[in-house]
This record gives C-alpha cells, structure tokens and sequence, in this order.
C-alpha cells in the first residue's frame, strides 16, 4: 500500500497555510498600515519603497519626493572649505549684531539655544533658509528670516563659520552606544558617523557642547514628524527608531561636552 506523500500531510498543509497568510499580513503592515500611521515612512512613493526594502539599487527606482521634501533639500550639501559660504564675513557680522541676545556676541550662547561658533557654513545657511521658508518652525527665528534676500544668509553663514569654535571640555560621560556604534538591528547608524567623530556629512552640524534640553528637543521633534526640514527625512527615520532614554543620552553625552567657557559662574 502506498503511502501519502509527506508534503500533503496536514501538518504540512498548516505550516504553508499560515507562511502564506504571514506574507500576506506582512505586506498589508508594510505597505498599508504603516503609510498610514507613519506619512514619512513611504519617502519617494511606493516604488521606492519596495525597492529599498528589497535593497535593490537606487537607480532602480524613481524616487518622487513630496513638494515640502523637496523644499527641504534645496540647498546644496557638498564640502565646503571651513569659512566659505560665498557670503562677506564683514557685512555678515553687521547682520549678526541682531542675534547676540541669544546666540552670544561669539556666536556662543548661554542658553538654551545653538552654539554657531565655527558651525559649517552649509549649515547655517539652510537652517536659516528653511526658517524664511517656513520648513523649519520657530516663531522669532522666521520672523527675523523673513525678509533676510540669499545673500544675507550667505553672509551670516560665512560670518559664524569663521568665528574660532571653542576646544569643547574633555569627555566626563560615557559615550553611549547610539552615538559611537548605533544600532544597525533597527536601522539607526551612530550618530558620530554624521556628527563628527567617525566621519562628517556635508550639511550635518557639530554637536558637541550644544544645550542638552535644545539636542533633546530636537531628537523629539524629528521622531514626531514635528520638524521635517531634514533631506529625505533622515533625521526623521533615525530618531523615530530611538527610544526615549537613548535620546536623552545622546542629548546628555554631547552637553557634557560644554564648551570650555561657555557658561562663565556668576560672580561671587
């Protein structure tokens, strides 16, 4: 007597009935639920999508960014040397003279907001475009941008980046995980391979000795959805995989690092 082959057994059957309803469970998450949940997490279309799960090559896809992402990537993130932003530092620093309330008459600040002391001048530039633009949100910074032309931009991003960036003090807490090594598990890379540390990226800030509640703020801000001026959204996507605690670290560990003589003690 011949036996039933061991494929069409029930188990078998079972097993195959529920690998296929996974897929099927998986795809609807993927490409229905999680769009919905979360707007930035189909960047490009859903093309895009698939290709970058499946890892294939980019030139694969056709990328179609929103307006407001393409808004966000105007400005052109390639190396500059550490002064140049084709703007005149002179001029720039007449400019400047309306920001030393909070950024500090050194472009170092006492407060809760950045130090821009030394800070590349690509960065300053975009931010403060995406302020006249309305990509980035703050209600003082936008109104001061508003009616700032290119130019004025340029010339306060070149102002700032010559300024002498203070030595930041020596490291007192330890380096968290997130920032020296990420976590390639849930997609989020080290923080130092941006930020300085392990490698730079054009357009990426240096961090180091900027105001913990401002840094934290921030990470927070990206993870919402709340600040979206970041190109293809990948602050977005790396602070929305980061637990509260490891923002809070990052945030930490970099404020540690206060510039040497930022905060000068009140006199005695």
């Amino acid at each position: 007597m011949k036996t039933a082959p061991r494929f069409a057994s029930r188990g078998v059957k079972l097993a195959l009935a529920a690998l296929a309803a996974m897929t099927v469970l998986s795809a609807l998450v993927g490409f229905l639920w999680l769009p919905r949940v979360q707007p930035d997490f189909m960047q490009g279309g859903l093309w895009d999508a698939i290709c970058r799960a499946a890892g294939v090559p980019s030139s694969w896809s056709t990328p179609s960014l929103s307006q407001e992402d393409r808004d966000a990537t105007r400005v052109a993130m390639v190396p500059l040397p550490a002064t140049y932003a084709g703007g005149d530092v002179g001029r720039g620093g007449t400019l400047a003279l309306r920001c030393t309330m909070c950024h500090g008459a050194r472009g170092v600040s006492a407060s809760d907001v950045p130090n821009l002391a030394g800070q590349y001048p690509e960065v300053v530039h975009k931010q403060l475009l995406d302020y006249k633009n309305a990509h980035r949100a703050h209600a003082l910074m936008q109104a001061l941008s508003e009616n700032l032309s290119d130019q004025d931009l340029r010339d306060l991003a070149a102002f700032y980046a010559q300024l002498p960036r203070p030595a930041p003090a020596p490291e007192s807490v330890a380096v968290p995980a997130v920032v020296s090594v990420g976590d390639p598990l849930r997609n989020i890379a080290p923080c130092a391979s941006c930020h300085g540390g392990i490698d730079r990226k054009p357009g990426s800030p240096w961090l180091e000795g900027m105001p913990q509640a401002y840094l934290a703020a921030q990470m927070r801000q990206y993870a919402s959805g709340a600040r979206r001026n970041d190109p293809h959204g990948v602050m977005r996507n790396v602070a929305r995989q980061m637990k509260p605690q490891e923002i809070d670290a990052a945030a930490r560990y970099y404020a540690s690092r206060a510039i040497v003589g930022a905060h000068p003690e009140a006199p005695r």
